[in-house]
């Protein structure tokens, strides 16, 4: 065999090599947090509450956005004010109460960590409980995603969803 081909052999084998351990870096990327390549730097266990809300508050969003786009209207100025009645500090300390029953008991731990979490801000469109209770539903949110328990975070976020959506009928009627 010539060593042009030897070569090109050697060559292509590496590639495939590498694309196989992209494959594998991928799925151990899936296993280890969140939606994107960058894992947690320690376990979600670890990670202090107000963190785990930080990245709770940002899927949170992602999520009511993808949610508000699944209905017909589309307005930038609807979707605003939509996406502003289950995303405050009162809608979400609302979602977290009507979800609470529903919670393990590692979940109950996670968001009684947010819930006593010191966040160093003064809320200024809601009072200290409501903060209170969105920062631990944003902790539980930010746990589960950082956990990869996607799925549960999913079921979740789609109850709260539903009962926030259910309640804000129920209250223009």
């Amino acid at each position: 065999m010539s060593e042009e081909k030897e070569n090109v052999l050697s060559g292509s084998v590496e590639r495939g090599e590498q694309a196989e351990q992209r494959v594998i870096n991928n799925q151990v990327n899936e296993l280890e947090g969140g939606w994107f390549p960058y894992p947690p730097s320690r376990p979600a266990r670890l990670i202090p509450p107000i963190a785990l809300a930080y990245i709770g508050d940002a899927v949170y969003e992602v999520a009511v956005r993808q949610y508000l786009l699944s209905k017909a209207n589309m307005r930038p100025n609807h979707l605003h004010r939509s996406a502003t009645k289950l995303v405050s500090a009162k809608a979400q300390s609302r979602i977290l109460t009507s979800i609470e029953a529903e919670l393990t008991e590692e979940e109950q731990d996670v968001v009684r960590q947010g819930r006593n979490a010191k966040s160093g801000s003064v809320p200024k469109n809601a009072d200290v409980l409501e903060y209170r209770h969105a920062t631990a539903f944003e902790c539980l949110i930010g746990y589960l995603y950082s956990s990869s328990q996607h799925d549960r975070m999913i079921q979740l976020i789609g109850l709260g969803i539903e009962l926030a959506e259910q309640a804000s009928a129920s209250t223009s009627k």
